[in-house]
């Protein structure tokens, strides 16, 4: 069996923080996030790289990020585009930003043929969960999907609130429902969603959340297919509307096309989610160097 892919969903690489600031070094020899989860997913069985870009940072792209790889794995790059949508839709006047994550591993569909992991190109995700996706997408039927499920208390932030995925999980190990919480803090031995401050809602720290680590049989992207056209005839006009990945999940898990299983982590996730996030970030990766669990030169 040909081994999975990963797909990188890097497009907004340059505009989050102005420019290619995503590849500021965090390893001892320089590395950048990105680094440690093409080298977990390497190590762990996936067979080539696909990074979703946007067309005016591909240059720049290949140079700084991809170029490191191309010795190592088959690399490959596709575009995410405002204008790639089915006929006969079109950018509404005024739309300058894509449609989201799931628009944009849909423009992943004529660059991927197997299975394939998704993951955001700035997030630390830990060998666990790659090693754990690999071997789901090993012997997964069409449409049994997977989703790395990190604890709650693993994920957050101590310099702000955070944005996460609240999964619900069936006894069985599958998912249940997803629910959006926005703003969600630490609060001593639980977290709160301060999205309404006035009433904020508690959520245990095992919580299992989803942080965008995917894995998805071929068969997805006759899926987005379908989806795609209907979603835009409800969503295209509104300004800043954008199709996510796990309302497409959640979707097809609730019309029985599909079955997502939660895979539990147990490594922590983190991330630059704010500036003074980094020097945190340093610090655990710089441990796991000491650990042993990273070279100190990745590539």
């Amino acid at each position: 069996m040909a081994k999975p892919s990963l797909v990188v969903l890097a497009a907004g690489m340059g505009s989050r923080y102005g420019g290619l600031k995503q590849v500021d070094p965090v390893g001892p020899s320089g590395e950048a996030i990105l680094d440690y989860s093409v080298f977990d997913a390497v190590r762990s069985g996936f067979g080539d790289i696909v990074f979703v870009i946007r067309r005016d940072i591909e240059e720049a792209f290949r140079a700084q990020i991809g170029s490191k790889y191309e010795g190592v794995v088959p690399v490959g790059y596709c575009h995410q585009e405002l204008d790639d949508l089915p006929a006969p839709f079109v950018p509404p006047p005024g739309r300058a930003k894509p449609w989201g994550t799931a628009h944009a591993i849909r423009a992943a569909r004529n660059s991927v043929a197997g299975p394939f992991a998704v993951i955001n190109a700035d997030d630390f995700y830990g060998r666990d969960a790659f090693a754990r996706l690999a071997e789901h997408l090993a012997s997964a039927k069409p449409m049994e999907l997977a989703m790395a499920g990190y604890r709650l208390e693993l994920t957050l932030s101590e310099n702000g609130t955070v944005a996460r995925g609240i999964c619900t999980i069936t006894p069985d190990g599958l998912l249940d429902t997803v629910v959006e919480r926005t703003k969600l803090a630490r609060a001593g031995d639980v977290a709160v969603d301060l999205e309404d401050p006035a009433s904020p809602a508690e959520v245990p720290l095992d919580a299992r959340v989803s942080m965008n680590l995917w894995g998805f049989t071929p068969e997805l992207f006759g899926e987005l297919e379908r989806m795609f056209p209907e979603w835009l005839a409800e969503n295209r006009a509104k300004e800043k509307s954008e199709w996510y990945i796990p309302f497409v999940v959640d979707a097809l898990i609730k019309s029985g096309r599909a079955t997502c299983r939660v895979l539990p982590v147990e490594s922590s996730w983190f991330g630059v989610t704010y500036r003074e996030d980094r020097p945190a970030v340093v610090g655990k990766i710089a441990a796991l160097v000491e650990s042993g669990e990273y070279p100190r030169k990745l590539f």
